[in-house]
């Protein structure tokens, strides 16, 4: 046992002193954060590298080598073809998983997600996602990491492997798609899927518009403080409700999750009736252990039109927290079946 942990170490603190030499000769900038105006990928800076992605495509020179990358984090050096990719940023591992790009490890919190079940199916659990060693294990030559995390963890994981800091919500939908499609040699994939989103928002939008018609819908969830009312593109179905079909917000939800631009506003429960639909789409909140009946058992919540009236539609808790292409799609599926039954 002794010799077996004393060859991993061996094996992680070489390929640490060799990542480091490497570091050393082209060490990452600090740059601007991502521009939603242009593509963040460099062309010209192509090199030979002997990555893992070289040695996976073949003699095809278009897969082969590197590109450089504006990321939030700076510019990064990363391979053209990506075999071998951690996604800590577990807001967009659907992203990936679209692209037909499966991560080799992703958070806890990823796999706790109904809607990407048989799309993950032995991919390594990181757990929160901290621990340097366990990524390290998987040898991956490309990391996502949301770009608020703390840098010293960007650091350490870019002296693993090419680190891409992703803003969240810097982009939206499609424009993200687009750009994750460049970043990994996979445009044509990117393209594909947002056709085939579009298909499907042209398919079910004139149904669920002529059955809501002049109504207005609500996203709320019950948390220790009160409620959150969230806007369009905060997840729980926003991006669809108020993005894609452009149904009505009550007035005061609009004006302070949509038109702010923040996503969300959080309420008392006292003024909830300020903030609620004709529809109603809910769930307990997943970032805390509050007792959701504080609310849904109150005498303002049992007056609200849309309880009255049955037109409460419960979201899975878990899985509204994501707004990936993957659960989006599954998303759809149930608030266009809510909104036309």
């Amino acid at each position: 046992m002794r010799s077996h942990l004393a060859r991993r170490f061996s094996f992680a603190m070489i390929v640490i002193l060799l990542l480091g030499m490497l570091s050393a000769c082209g060490k990452n900038t600090v740059a601007d954060p991502v521009s939603s105006s242009g593509s963040n990928v460099s062309a010209g800076t192509d090199t030979n590298s002997q990555s893992a992605n070289s040695a996976n495509s073949g003699n095809n020179p278009d897969l082969t080598g590197t590109i450089t990358y504006q990321a939030a984090n700076g510019e990064v050096e990363i391979p053209k073809n990506p075999q071998r990719v951690v996604v800590l940023a577990d807001s967009y591992v659907g992203y990936f998983l679209a692209l037909g790009i499966e991560p080799v490890g992703v958070s806890q919190h990823v796999l706790s997600n109904p809607y990407f079940k048989g799309h993950l199916d032995g991919i390594e659990n990181l757990g929160d996602g901290k621990s340097v060693e366990k990524i390290l294990e998987l040898q991956p030559d490309l990391i996502i990491e949301f770009a608020a995390t703390d840098t010293a963890h960007i650091d350490n994981l870019s002296k693993i492997a090419p680190t891409v800091g992703v803003e969240y919500g810097k982009l939206p939908l499609r424009e993200q798609m687009l750009e994750f499609g460049k970043m990994t040699g996979k445009e044509d994939e990117a393209k594909e899927w947002i056709s085939k989103w579009e298909q499907l928002i042209a398919d079910n939008e004139p149904k669920v518009k002529a059955a809501v018609g002049d109504q207005t819908v609500s996203i709320l969830q019950p948390y220790s403080k009160g409620v959150y009312a969230f806007g369009h593109n905060y997840a729980r179905g926003g991006e669809i409700i108020y993005g894609e079909f452009q149904l009505k917000a009550p007035e005061l939800l609009q004006k302070e999750a949509i038109d702010s631009g923040t996503g969300w506003a959080s309420i008392s429960l006292e003024v909830l009736p300020d903030y609620a639909g004709d529809f109603i789409f809910t769930s307990p909140w997943s970032g805390d252990d509050a007792n959701p009946d504080v609310v849904f058992e109150s005498t303002i919540w049992k007056d609200l039109s849309a309880v009255k009236n049955n037109r409460v539609f419960p979201l899975d808790a878990a899985g509204s927290y994501f707004n990936d292409p993957i659960s989006l799609e599954a998303q759809l599926e149930f608030i266009v079946e809510s909104l036309t039954q």
